[in-house]
């Protein structure tokens, strides 16, 4: 019997430093996470301000098209909101990584797509960034059954952005493309209207 309660006691702290050990990685993982978030959604408020600097200015702009899953993350926003407020409030402990997460998808995925897609006086806001003219290095037209394709290649970075436009916004937006680059020729040398 003696035998019997000395391993239990010795297994006793083995079980309590193996808990202590996974909640010090997770709460390390959760602070990764919240950094990581806090970084996107610092993105999207700045996007966002520099939205609302900038609508006056639009042209021809169309709702942000909602991304894949999207009642999902909202869902998720909700379920991370109830975490936040239960370690918060309840188990009084920190949750910078809840709370981040919480933010991005309960509050600013939501806000982000408020923001104008389509054209500016200055750049296009392509689906993920605005892209001045000057930075316009070529653009293609990808026609779909539904909706275009706008694709905007940058001329300072070797990378393609692309613009999703409406069905109904087609025509208009074809036309705002040559009228941009024909009031502004000599910051658009080099660039290459196509039609695919």
């Amino acid at each position: 019997m003696d035998s019997v309660a000395s391993v239990v006691k010795l297994e006793s702290p083995i079980r309590y430093n193996r808990l202590v050990t996974s909640q010090r990685v997770l709460t390390v993982v959760l602070l990764l996470l919240g950094a990581g978030f806090f970084v996107a959604n610092a993105k999207l408020v700045l996007d966002y301000t520099r939205y609302l600097k900038r609508k006056n200015t639009a042209i021809l702009i169309w709702p942000s098209p909602k991304p894949p899953y999207y009642q999902m993350a909202l869902a998720m926003g909700v379920a991370l909101g109830i975490l936040v407020f239960v370690k918060i409030f309840v188990l009084r402990v920190q949750a910078f990584g809840e709370t981040m997460m919480f933010a991005y998808y309960a509050y600013l995925l939501p806000l982000s797509r408020r923001i104008g897609r389509g054209f500016y006086e200055d750049g296009i806001w392509a689906d993920t960034e605005f892209i001045p003219y000057t930075d316009v290095g070529g653009v293609s037209w990808r026609e779909g059954e539904h909706y275009a394709t706008l694709i905007v290649v940058s001329r300072l970075r070797n990378l393609a952005r692309r613009l999703i436009v409406p069905g109904d916004q087609y025509r208009a937006a074809k036309r705002v493309v040559e009228t941009k680059i024909g009031d502004h020729p000599a910051q658009h040398s080099g660039l290459h209207l196509t039609d695919d």
